[in-house]
């Protein structure tokens, strides 16, 4: 296993769409997994797309932390997931903070679909599906975006909402109180992804 360089903002594979993985079983595939695990321990990081780390495959693997869970259907372990897709569930949109390894220190308020149905398949070739909402439909979509040569400031509406994570965590409830709120009139912070 090997710990990938992260791909920042400005490098053309960011913007790329990336390729289908046809053979799941391809040892290459099975590899690149392993790596994107260990740079996203190295990192510290929730999420990660494969053209993050220079492969222009759909793989992306994230998880939900702890203490972004609000009940236990939000509780998501670690998952791989490749070739995924996304379909909005209605058409509820709420506004958040984001970051992202390929942005370093910067962060903005995106606007993202609130509750998600997302289906995968795993490095066996196995079919999944789950429903998402709050944080863990966020994490989705933004790790998704990846794979179609999205970053997260493509989508900001306001860009007075986009800036350096430590002004910005510094003046958050005056950013929040003036501008920010979801459908439901609330906000929440969000680490990187």
């Amino acid at each position: 296993m090997s710990i990938l360089k992260i791909a920042r903002l400005g490098h053309p594979i960011l913007q790329k769409i990336a390729s289908q993985v046809d053979d799941y079983g391809d040892p290459e595939i099975k590899k690149i997994i392993s790596d994107m695990i260990e740079t996203l321990e190295d990192v510290g990081g929730i999420g990660l797309a494969a053209p993050q780390v220079h492969v222009s495959k759909r793989i992306v693997i994230f998880f939900v932390p702890e203490s972004r869970i609000e009940d236990e259907k939000d509780q998501v372990e670690l998952t791989i997931m490749i070739n995924p897709e996304i379909r909005p569930l209605n058409d509820k949109i709420n506004r958040d903070w984001e970051a992202c390894l390929s942005i370093p220190n910067l962060m903005g308020a995106v606007e993202r679909y609130s509750h998600i149905k997302y289906s995968w398949f795993d490095a066996n070739g196995k079919y999944f599906e789950r429903e998402a909402s709050g944080y863990h439909a966020r994490v989705v979509q933004h790790e998704c975006d990846h794979l179609d040569g999205k970053l997260y400031p493509f989508r900001i509406t306001d860009l007075s909402m986009f800036g350096f994570q430590e002004e910005i965590n510094s003046n958050i409830e005056l950013l929040e109180r003036g501008r920010i709120v979801s459908s439901d009139n609330k906000m929440l912070r969000t680490p990187n992804a």
